[in-house]
């Protein structure tokens, strides 16, 4: 899974230009158009939108893209409210994240719930494949980068997303157990889908996350994590010195002198050490 999580990392520092940015803009606007669409032909546009995969196998493929259009289903007020908190938390991810990343992110867990979709049919009649899974993903990627985020719940109470985040894990694992195994077969694929491109992505911070609600992780006792934990505070005071955060130990770049180039921390090497955006792929791991 690391490895996944590596590739990721790779494929969008050497490809920061892919993507298509503002990506939460588009999604919005167009699922606002198709709200408006259904007020005036009673629902038919989303019925002609939505993912089927029979229809789909007799040629309707356009369905196969579509269903990610869908509005959640409410009223007027309610459906600007969820359009924009999930264009917030989109751009606030992609921020984060880069635009190629966040594409990438997106594009991976509409396309696996589709295959996940297809897939499905051998045992369930109608496939579930909603854009609402494909949104409550999105906030569990924003509540696992922006944990401390306050979220007015009914745009009254505050409540920190990370809270948020694992209530909605901890019911949809309830609603799982609760429904039998064969209705849990209807959905399971869809969450499944989602829940893997999220471990891919966020791989490297499954630690940091267990510790956001206090689970001890065997990993932070370990010899590497403490001899790491030794050489960054080393490190921190060798910069105050030397004028400089970042500085890459197979060029010898720094971030001084190149503001705009990237650098990252190796978790593989032994103690502390910095490298460019080209070389933290392509370079003799450090034993001691």
């Amino acid at each position: 899974m690391r490895k996944l999580c590596d590739s990721v990392d790779r494929f969008c520092l050497q490809h920061p230009r892919f993507g298509i940015p503002n990506l939460m803009k588009f999604l919005v606007g167009i699922m606002a158009v198709v709200f408006v669409l259904d007020l005036f032909s009673n629902g038919y546009a989303s019925y002609m939108l939505y993912f089927n995969a029979e229809l789909v196998l007799q040629g309707e493929l356009w369905r196969l893209v579509t269903w990610m259009f869908l509005p959640t289903n409410g009223s007027l007020f309610w459906i600007f409210i969820s359009l924009s908190f999930y264009y917030f938390i989109g751009t606030s991810i992609e921020e984060y994240w880069g635009t190629a990343k966040f594409t990438l992110f997106y594009l991976a867990c509409a396309v696996l719930m589709v295959v996940f979709g297809m897939i499905s049919i051998l045992w369930s009649p109608l496939p579930v494949v909603s854009s609402g899974n494909l949104n409550q993903i999105l906030f569990l990627a924003f509540a696992t980068l922006y944990p401390d985020a306050l979220i007015r719940v009914y745009l009254i109470l505050p409540v920190k997303a990370k809270w948020l985040a694992a209530l909605y894990v901890l019911l949809t694992l309830y609603d799982l157990l609760r429904s039998g195994m064969w209705a849990a077969l209807f959905t399971l694929p869809q969450l499944l889908a989602v829940w893997l491109v999220y471990l891919v992505f966020f791989w490297d911070r499954i630690g940091d996350l267990l510790r956001e609600f206090g689970f001890a992780v065997r990993h932070q006792n370990s010899h590497q994590t403490i001899q790491f934990k030794s050489a960054v505070k080393q490190q921190r005071k060798k910069a105050q010195q030397q004028g400089y955060r970042h500085k890459c130990e197979v060029c010898g770049r720094t971030d001084t002198d190149f503001p705009d180039l990237q650098f990252r921390y190796c978790s593989k090497c032994a103690g502390y050490h910095c490298f460019c955006e080209d070389h933290i792929f392509n370079h003799t791991h450090f034993t001691q």
